[in-house]
């Protein structure tokens, strides 16, 4: 299948490694070319040679923090000068601490609402208008299966990540009339970086192991098993194609069946 994406244009947030590498890597082998910004500098540089490397597109590195207004500003001005457009636009982030409302202070709120909602936001405002004149733009958000099944211990996320589902479908009506689709993929319990940590955090919490935590993951996944980057980033790529022109304001989880819910 083609998926029309050769020659696009792609910023893809938090890009060095996990969800947001495996992103960028699949967009990049249907022929997009990227800007990739993380916060680690060496992990982004080796990611953008590895990706330049095996699918032969030019790909640009953006050291920046999308929690931060300068950091925003400067991988979309980076990207805006090199290609002189964004086609699409993949919002990610790494994720808040886990732990329960007792736990957090009114910084700790401060700094997830700029992790997670704002950045979403800035990146979205800095490439809208473009998009809108060309008449032809996609804005994927990476959230979580939490925005439909709140996930134990994570209430940073829980409710920053359901902010943004909330902000992304009211965007999505605002500017369909202009051939941009939004929407929002919800990674389930994939074997990333951060869904280690995760593991590490609920072993201290209840005393048991790490394998203890993926096993009980695992059986409460109907397909038995954790996911592969890979499988959630196919999804990534159809979205952002043209063959999903009519594909707006969804929020799509990739979960192996973990969620419960009728939709």
């Amino acid at each position: 299948m083609d998926l029309g994406l050769r020659g696009k244009i792609a910023l893809v947030s938090a890009s060095s490694k996990g969800l947001g590498r495996a992103i960028a890597e699949e967009l990049a082998a249907e022929g997009a070319n990227l800007v990739l910004c993380s916060r680690g500098e060496d992990a982004l540089r080796q990611t953008a040679v590895s990706i330049r490397k095996s699918a032969g597109v030019t790909v640009v590195d953006v050291p920046a923090d999308v929690s931060d207004g300068a950091g925003i500003e400067r991988v979309t001005k980076t990207a805006l000068d090199k290609f002189g457009k964004v086609d699409i636009l993949v919002t990610n982030s790494g994720g808040p601490p886990s732990g329960s409302f007792e736990s957090f202070t009114p910084e700790n709120w401060e700094k997830a609402t700029r992790l997670l909602l704002m950045s979403a936001v800035g990146l979205s405002r800095a490439v809208l208008l473009g998009m809108k004149e060309r008449g032809w733009g996609r804005i994927l958000n990476v959230t979580s299966i939490a925005v439909k099944q709140p996930i134990e211990g994570l209430m940073l996320s829980n409710s920053l990540r359901a902010a943004v589902t909330g902000f992304a479908r009211t965007l999505a009506n605002e500017v369909a009339r202009f051939n941009v689709t939004v929407n929002n993929i919800l990674p389930g319990y994939t074997r990333t970086d951060r869904v280690e940590d995760l593991a590490r955090a609920t072993s201290e919490k209840t005393g048991t192991s790490t394998a203890e935590a993926f096993a009980k993951w695992e059986r409460e996944i109907p397909m038995g098993r954790l996911g592969d980057p890979r499988e959630f980033a196919a999804l990534a790529a159809f979205l952002a194609s043209e063959r999903a022109s009519y594909i707006t304001g969804s929020s799509i989880a990739v979960d192996g069946g973990w969620v419960r819910a009728l939709l």
